[in-house]
């Protein structure tokens, strides 16, 4: 549910052939005289794949569709946490045109490559209230102009902090900078209190968290991995500031030495267990920090950066039609039901989710009850996307590799930072 939500960019890749004959919603999408694999037609049983529900939240709600719906049931098929390890059983599965999976929880980057790969149908916009939703969540559900997906959740990375440590040390506000994440450290890890905790962590780990901490490291220092033609730029001045961040904090100590192999739930369970000051995650660690030894003792603020406050990659999920499924009229509700603005709020209560829906983020009840509601609408406005190819899979696996390298001392940042130029140019033939 996590992942991995940004400003407009120009998509790179080849053109996919859309979807767009429904027999629930074809006059919806007609005039654009395209055709697709798909009718949307048929009702009966689905399956909603994902990762793993680590938040409990995804089960009620099916439970609820289900009820209102005994014909149509949806079957929850988890797939592991590791988000490489989703999108490969995804693949898969579209590989061999199974139809054992209905509706796909696509990680937000995955969009073009499974539109252009034709494993995902092309969606009727009308059908969904898209003009509700936070401008750059909906650009992550779209290729080529045409909708291939429909917006479930969003994302931004957060810091979140132990406000308690903080003001002992006698430290009023978080810090903004990288630098000023440290200094704090310092002052924190004097106190008797914080014996034996670490400064920092985030998701170092060799998979698709570490693409998303890399990135963010490399944007929040000025840089960029890819511009906005999907240029890789990445052996530059500023990119090497940011991956000298992340190296120098594990040789310094600011990051723990096991720092490196942390998955987000990693993570979250040293923040919660009292071994970490600062930790990098998504708004789901905040609901489930709340019911922690650190209850009322941890708040979140935006990343920092180089010279103040940094950018978070855009993360979410969104929903998308496997162009191989069954039962897609089902589907096309169940999508609506799944995506509505009253059932992201439940998301958001339950499960700390970022909801698509602009309104729910100036909601003053919600704001009161979720203070951290304007750090993450600020943090997805400001997010910066992460490399929007089609080949993917084969840029991420680059940089997970490169930056690993360096995270881990078996390359200079200078070196890994060639090597991922050259990768990145081959990858993405620019």
């Amino acid at each position: 549910m996590k992942t991995t939500t940004t400003r407009a960019f120009q998509w790179v890749g080849m053109l996919a052939v859309g979807a767009l004959l429904t027999a629930c919603g074809a006059s919806d999408e007609g005039a654009a005289g395209q055709a697709g694999p798909g009718t949307f037609e048929g009702r009966g049983p689905i399956t909603y794949v994902a990762g793993k529900d680590t938040t409990g939240s995804v089960q009620p709600m099916l439970d609820r569709w289900n009820k209102l719906h005994p014909k149509e049931k949806v079957t929850f098929i988890q797939l592991p946490t590791d988000a490489d390890a989703q999108r490969q059983q995804m693949i898969q599965n579209a590989e061999t045109k199974s139809d054992a999976y209905t509706v796909l929880s696509l990680d937000v980057v995955w969009t073009s490559e499974f539109a252009a790969h034709q494993w995902i149908d092309r969606l009727p916009e009308k059908r969904f209230p898209l003009e509700k939703m936070l401008k750059p969540v909906v650009e992550t559900a779209k290729y080529r102009d045409g909708l291939y997906a429909v917006p479930a959740s969003s994302d931004g990375g957060m810091l979140y902090y132990r406000t308690d440590l903080l003001k002992k040390a006698g430290i009023s506000e978080p810090p903004t900078t990288w630098a000023g994440m440290k200094a704090d450290c310092a002052k924190v890890k004097k106190l008797p209190e914080a014996r034996g905790m670490s400064c920092y962590a985030g998701q170092f780990q060799k998979y698709e968290g570490l693409t998303v901490n890399f990135s963010e490291a490399v944007n929040s220092a000025g840089g960029v991995v890819t511009d906005r033609n999907g240029k890789p730029d990445v052996d530059t001045a500023a990119a090497k500031k940011g991956l000298d961040f992340l190296v120098d904090s594990v040789k310094d100590g600011t990051i723990p030495k096991d720092g490196i192999t942390y998955l987000e739930e990693d993570g979250r369970q040293a923040f919660q267990s009292g071994k970490l000051i600062f930790h990098r995650n998504w708004p789901y660690v905040y609901s489930l920090a709340g019911k922690s030894d650190i209850k009322g003792k941890y708040a979140v603020a935006p990343l920092p950066g180089l010279d103040g406050p940094g950018s978070s990659s855009l993360g979410g999920h969104n929903l998308a039609l496997s162009s191989f499924a069954k039962n897609k009229a089902t589907a096309l509700d169940f999508m609506k039901f799944f995506s509505n603005e009253e059932n992201t709020a439940t998301f958001l209560k339950d499960a700390s989710l970022a909801p698509p829906y602009a309104s729910l983020y100036d909601d003053k009840a919600l704001v009161e009850q979720y203070p951290y509601l304007p750090v993450l609408k600020e943090s997805i406005l400001r997010a910066v996307p992460r490399p929007r190819v089609v080949q993917y899979g084969d840029v991420t696996s680059a940089v997970q590799q490169e930056a690993y390298a360096a995270l881990s001392g078996a390359k200079t940042s200078a070196q890994a930072l060639k090597d991922l130029q050259e990768a990145l140019q081959k990858s993405t033939g620019q």
